[in-house]
């Protein structure tokens, strides 16, 4: 899923998707390791920041759906892994930026 730019605040499209692709999986039990990300804008430390802030999100978020805190591990990558070319000093769209903001889900069987 994806954020919107300096946000750490889940939209209702990333509500969605967490409620049809992951609470379904997790409410099974599993583990999950919720990995967010940021673009280069901003300085290394503020990103950091953000994408632990939108890591949170997302866990507080499942949280609050009845997910226990045991099964979910929150880690920010910051802009460490941009998923392209967009790295400091290259010009890029928005739309390029935006691949970039997100938080990915990896499913840890625990059985």
């Amino acid at each position: 899923m994806n954020w919107d730019f300096s946000s750490a605040t889940l939209n209702e499209g990333a509500k969605k998707i967490i409620d049809a692709r992951l609470l379904p999986i997790v409410k099974d039990g599993v583990a999950v390791f919720i990995e967010s990300h940021t673009d280069m804008r901003g300085t290394k430390k503020e990103n950091q920041e953000l994408s632990d802030r939108r890591a949170k999100a997302v866990t507080d978020y499942l949280i609050s759906k009845g997910i226990n805190a045991t099964q979910l591990f929150a880690k920010g990558f910051g802009e460490s892994r941009l998923l392209n070319k967009c790295a400091d000093g290259v010009v890029c769209s928005e739309s390029e930026h935006a691949v970039n903001r997100r938080t990915t889900f990896r499913v840890i069987n625990q059985k």
